[in-house]
């Protein structure tokens, strides 16, 4: 995406995907919609790195169309999901650089959500911010900004530490050209729960962590207020925008958006669009 065209694009994603519930007493629906499925905040910002790289737009574009599709209810933005946004909203799905940095009012809205059960998919650098301790909290696994945490663009190869859970279905211990964290601060107990691992790769970046073992797919369910739990879903990766269309890791998505939001597991893989009514004929 061009510059020129990104300029043109965004006002037309805030405005078009940002409205999609904004329907009109009587005006017809989006077709193909599920007005019953599951409710989607796509949280992204703008394209940063090199082309193929962190392309945020890009996602917001591609997976509000696979997510209505597979029969969810999607909204979205390049901006952080208001609390009204929030009152209408099963998971958020964020995949943005250092969501960490979030205004007090942003911050409110989001911890009043998750105090009532909502539910967090975090992608790639989603995790950065300025107080990982916090922000742990919320998804079980954080790092801070502007630490050397990182391996850069390298091998990732994933080792399946949950084979049983239902998320992991169709998942292989495949390798990605992509990048992992490691320095986590980790949420205290529960804890996460661990579904794959990778070794770190002996860039320059990584320095005495190469070859350590680094949580990088894990799923955090913590107690919340009217004894009720939040759940959260985490992919490291994302750094390589392509990987996204990888079908494991697709379908794996797909997954744990549906459980982070509390809906079955198979809901989004599995779902069939009813049939289109039949086309009336004109006189």
């Amino acid at each position: 995406m061009t510059l020129s065209n990104l300029r043109a694009a965004v006002p037309l994603m805030l405005l078009s995907i940002a409205a999609l519930n904004a329907q009109v007493p009587g005006a017809p629906r989006i077709p193909g919609q599920n007005p019953n499925g599951v409710r989607v905040f796509l949280w992204t910002g703008l394209k940063t790195h090199e082309a193929g790289q962190h392309d945020y737009p890009q996602f917001l574009a591609d997976w509000s169309k696979l997510l209505t599709q597979r029969g969810a209810f999607v909204t979205g933005a390049l901006r952080p999901p208001s609390a009204e946004d929030l009152s209408k909203t099963d998971v958020v799905v964020v995949y943005k650089g250092d969501v960490g940095f979030l205004t007090d009012s942003d911050k409110t809205a989001l911890e009043a959500y998750v105090q009532r059960g909502g539910g967090l998919v975090s992608l790639h650098d989603a995790l950065c911010g300025p107080d990982p301790a916090y922000f742990s909290k919320l998804v079980g696994g954080a790092k801070k900004h502007g630490e050397v945490n990182y391996s850069l663009e390298a091998p990732v190869p994933y080792t399946i530490v949950d084979k049983t859970n239902p998320i992991m279905k169709d998942m292989t211990a495949l390798t990605l050209l992509d990048e992992a964290f490691f320095s986590m601060t980790w949420a205290p107990a529960p804890g996460i729960h661990v579904l794959a691992t990778a070794e770190i790769a002996p860039t320059r970046s990584a320095g005495d962590h190469k070859g350590e073992n680094i949580p990088q797919i894990w799923t955090y369910e913590h107690p919340v207020a009217n004894s009720q739990t939040a759940r959260a879903f985490v992919w490291m990766q994302g750094h390589t925008y392509a990987n996204f269309s990888n079908y494991q890791i697709q379908r794996m998505l797909l997954r744990g958006i549906a459980w982070a939001a509390k809906r079955p597991v198979e809901e989004l893989v599995e779902y069939t669009a009813p049939p289109r009514p039949a086309p009336t004929t004109r006189p």
